[in-house]
């Protein structure tokens, strides 16, 4: 399964080898230096030829409506054969440098208050969830490959990890709920971090022997407490730096540093590094940019991770479609094909109970939302980064790695293509012409607002004279009233014709997004609430009875 790929450090072990025969260690350091400059030249056709694929493939997935990350595997396994130099994935780069970038990038554009309104599925999805799914997945390979315990726990971990990216690129196309989409995204924050955790007790149990269920929950517990904590310490001290600079390209670097720092720290006092970058991430993105940084830096910071993140997720894609033999996979394809369905039945059995749980205690999850969240169960780069770090001495190492990484391209393959037919055919989300128009003069009031803002601080540090600045902020006043206005008379006349008793189909919409601006607010109440009794302002018999009543504003809400 796996492809010969061309690794730098086999002439560096050749050169050392021939230092210590011959002991001229000056001239060997400058064999190193130009073998390994050789090895960079020859690689650099390669990169640019993936590159150019990814930009052949990012225009047709566009033109032709298929996600693109499925797109860019099929195109690895096209080109595979034709490329100057082979080149691979390596699990090390990935946990240590993609992976972070990744999370961070997730995280930073991740909404905390809107994360925080629905914790209680994402913990649910990315906690017990994690662990139904593996151990589901575990005893049906287990007793389908008749594997040994620690083999077939391992796979199911490893094929337990969801990779929303593919996901969350259908949501881009076709319109879902607001909450799902954070619901998605949240249990992919998360989800990674559980499954490492879980991965390197496993593995504790493999090279020690034993490891009493204690133990592995007070591990467990240390390392997800140890990389909260871990994170929450750099993004604090990271956000007074970044408040303080306000320069695009040096908050640019700290966050880089940051993301890979994080990582780096948790791993070295052994902790989880992924859950530090998702804490750091959202501390960042949520109190960092909202503290005083200019649009034009926010914009600069956010533009550059997105980038990051697309570019990141091309190569990885990319490479995962170039390490695919498939001959060797038509081979084995009978245990790929298992290892497919243990994982779909562990996620199904750990998203439909787990979700039917959440209606007894907060807004329940509708059921064609959890379709989206079971069928959305696609495989990616950490699961078969993960599959290749297994130690060499595991019985069955290689038929592991094959039948992950064949799993991995059945779900990229048929679950990519498949999900946006699927989640159009369940409509969950349908927006009138009514509804796009009170959306695109939202827009049109939000932008306005926002540079009426910028020229206030443009104003204020005495970049703009008074006399200019009065003419433009006048211009963006006139748009700012028309929106008003118009959105005004619109809702109104929804309000009107509700109350007559006809058209309630078209207000259902503008209902929707009504009451995502009450939660929103509620949600601002319930903080006030909240910081109000940490300084003892109000007694705690008052403010639990109004969060109560806040609570059950909240649940009597429409879905957003």
């Amino acid at each position: 399964m796996l492809n010969q790929s061309c690794r730098l450090q086999l002439p560096l072990s050749q050169a050392m080898h021939l230092s210590q025969l011959t002991g001229f260690s000056g001239n060997i350091s400058l064999l190193l230096i130009t073998s390994n400059q050789g090895q960079v030249a020859a690689l650099v056709p390669t990169l640019i030829i993936l590159l150019l694929v990814a930009t052949v493939v990012a225009l047709l997935s566009r033109r032709f409506r298929i996600p693109y990350v499925t797109g860019l595997v099929l195109a690895g396994l096209a080109i595979a054969e034709f490329l100057p130099n082979r080149i691979g994935l390596d699990s090390s780069l990935i946990l240590n440098l993609f992976l972070p970038i990744l999370l961070f990038e997730a995280a930073i554009n991740t909404d905390i208050s809107r994360l925080r309104s629905l914790i209680k599925p994402i913990v649910l999805l990315a906690g017990p969830g994690v662990v139904i799914a593996s151990g589901i997945t575990a005893i049906i390979l287990k007793f389908g490959l008749e594997l040994a315990w620690i083999p077939a726990l391992l796979l199911g971990v490893i094929l337990a990890i969801t990779d929303t990216v593919s996901v969350i690129a259908v949501f881009k196309e076709v319109p879902v709920p607001a909450r799902l989409s954070t619901i998605v995204e949240g249990e992919s924050l998360f989800n990674d971090g559980i499954a490492l955790v879980l991965f390197s007790l496993i593995l504790k149990v493999y090279e020690t022997g034993s490891v009493t269920v204690g133990e592995s929950i007070q591990e467990l517990i240390v390392v997800i407490v140890g990389g909260s904590l871990v994170g929450a310490a750099l993004g604090y001290l990271s956000t007074e730096l970044f408040v303080r600079s306000d320069d695009p390209l040096s908050s640019i670097l700290l966050t880089v540093a940051v993301a890979l720092g994080a990582f780096q720290l948790s791993q070295l006092i052994a902790v989880s590094g992924v859950v530090a970058v998702v804490v750091a991430g959202l501390i960042l993105g949520n109190l960092g940019l909202s503290r005083g940084v200019s649009a034009s830096s926010r914009i600069t910071l956010l533009s550059f991770w997105d980038y990051a993140g697309f570019g990141v997720n091309t190569f990885i894609f990319l490479l995962i479609g170039l390490e695919i033999d498939l001959p060797v996979l038509w081979r084995t394809l009978p245990a790929v094909l298992l290892g497919v369905l243990a994982y779909q039945v562990g996620r199904s059995l750990c998203v439909y109970p787990l979700l039917a749980v959440v209606g007894w205690f907060d807004r329940a999850v509708p059921l064609r939302w959890q379709h989206v969240l079971f069928l959305g169960n696609i495989k990616g780069s950490l699961s078969m980064a993960l599959a290749l770090s297994l130690p060499a001495s595991l019985p069955g190492r290689g038929e592991l790695i094959v039948l992950v990484f064949g799993a991995v391209l059945l779900s990229l393959v048929v679950q990519g293509l498949g999900l946006p037919w699927v989640v159009r055919q369940l409509q969950l989300s349908q927006i009138s012409d009514a509804g796009q128009q009170v959306e695109e003069l939202q827009a049109q009031l939000i932008a306005a607002k926002a540079a009426q803002d910028e020229l206030d601080g443009l104003l204020k540090t005495g970049v703009l004279p008074r006399s200019i600045f009065e003419e433009m902020r006048s211009g963006y006043q006139v748009r700012v009233v028309s929106a008003e206005k118009t959105l005004r008379d619109l809702f109104n006349r929804r309000i009107d014709t509700a109350n007559v008793g006809n058209g309630a189909a078209e207000t259902f919409g503008d209902r929707i997004k009504l009451d995502a601006i009450r939660r929103r607010l509620l949600l601002v109440e319930k903080g006030a609430l909240n910081d109000a009794l940490r300084k003892r302002v109000l007694s705690e018999v008052i403010v639990r009875s109004r969060l109560r009543q806040i609570d059950e504003q909240l649940l009597k809400l429409e879905d957003d």
